[in-house]
């Protein structure tokens, strides 16, 4: 079960949005290459700046708003006929690059480690490539669990509200980020075991 399970109700809430934006020429590849560039932004700032660790809030709105670019960018192009190959490779590459520089300023935070982080970004985006290559076997694409992009934004979101409230983490939190890397590496497995049932092998 994963958070990606409610993404129709979402769509369904912004689907009003996207019919007037549709309506004012903007396209499905600028949402995508918005939500990136605000998402690189974002996690750079947030990594070299050092700033406040109120400005750790920023994460998990800016997390929530991306959901909503992300459901957007794909109504416009299945829904107002802008599907495109190039699209097709911005969907997946832009959400991998959000997601490393979303993720990289909690390197910065104790008691993680900055290993356990980068760890986690790489199986992060294996996990979405695993997912993406579905079709080359004859299966979907896989969104399978049960660490899914949805509930990495989730998770890392909770974080970066509790970092920007001032909390302290525990010293067990150091084991969450090898937790995290445990899902996300179960997660890869599940879509590639998934895809190949699927295609039949």
């Amino acid at each position: 079960m994963s958070i990606y399970a409610l993404k129709p109700r979402f769509q369904s809430m912004l689907r009003p949005l996207v019919r007037g934006l549709h309506g004012t020429g903007v396209t499905a590849n600028q949402v995508t290459l918005a939500a990136c560039t605000i998402s690189v932004a974002l996690g750079l700032w947030l990594f070299f700046a050092a700033p406040p660790r109120a400005a750790f809030a920023l994460i998990p709105l800016w997390m929530f708003l991306r959901m909503a670019f992300n459901a957007i960018d794909g109504m416009l192009a299945r829904e107002h006929g802008q599907q495109s190959r190039l699209g097709a490779f911005l969907n997946e590459l832009t959400d991998v690059l959000s997601d490393a520089a979303l993720y990289l300023p909690f390197a910065l935070v104790a008691p993680f480690s900055p290993f356990w982080i980068g760890t986690v970004i790489v199986l992060a985006g294996l996990g979405e490539f695993a997912g993406a290559l579905g079709p080359t076997v004859g299966a979907s694409r896989r969104y399978d669990g049960p660490l899914g992009k949805s509930d990495r934004a989730f998770v890392f979101g909770a974080l970066g509200l509790y970092v920007a409230l001032g909390g302290p983490l525990p010293p067990w939190s150091a084991w969450l980020m090898p937790l995290l890397a445990l899902l996300a590496g179960w997660t890869v497995v599940n879509r590639i075991r998934r895809a190949l049932a699927e295609a039949g092998d």
